[in-house]
């Protein structure tokens, strides 16, 4: 079992990594912070009493899960914003060629503020992005993923790896050249 302590210190240790998980997801910070602050309060609740071993994997599920009810709250809360709107306007009245699309304003950097086109060149980006990180080396893969994915520093990283932390700078090291030359092949400089 946990002691209080440990749930302490996990929680501690895994708020800024769940956090950047839960901001790539949805792309606002307020909802990252509600989305971690969730899931830290769920597994304290429920999980408090596990033992310290299984921390990690029940909070990775719980993080997930709440993403998830994020989403789904979020599309449930825009059909009726879509479905009210014409009431709260008054049908028949002197704006019946209102138009929801033209009075929008998405937010400065937000995905609705881009184009079609700069979101497609962005999703094919991401892609290729991917394709080449699965592209390389196991162990390359794994330290470039835990140290800039999951903002593992290189101890931690060299730890789970059960190697040298000159193991994982080298292997980060020649990740991100064969990442960078790879790219650039396919005319794409970050």
């Amino acid at each position: 079992m946990a002691t209080d302590k440990e749930l302490n210190d996990f929680l501690a240790n895994v708020e800024r990594r769940a956090f950047k998980q839960a901001v790539y997801a949805v792309r606002k910070d307020e909802s990252a912070l509600d989305i971690v602050q969730d899931a830290m309060i769920k597994l304290a609740e429920k999980y408090g009493d596990k033992p310290a071993a299984e921390l990690p994997m029940l909070f990775q599920r719980i993080l997930q899960t709440t993403i998830l009810d994020y989403f789904r709250r979020e599309k449930v809360r825009n059909t009726w914003v879509s479905l009210f709107s014409g009431f709260s306007r008054g049908e028949g009245g002197d704006d019946d060629d209102f138009d929801i699309l033209a009075s929008y304003e998405a937010e400065e950097g937000s995905a609705a503020a881009e184009s079609s086109a700069d979101q497609i060149e962005r999703e094919q980006t991401l892609r290729l992005i991917e394709e080449e990180v699965q592209k390389l080396p196991t162990r390359q893969r794994e330290a470039f993923l835990m140290r800039y994915w999951q903002d593992m520093d290189v101890a931690e990283t060299a730890e789970a790896m059960g190697c040298s932390e000159g193991s994982v700078k080298t292997h980060c090291s020649r990740a991100t050249h064969a990442l960078a030359a790879a790219l650039k092949a396919k005319g794409i400089t970050l």
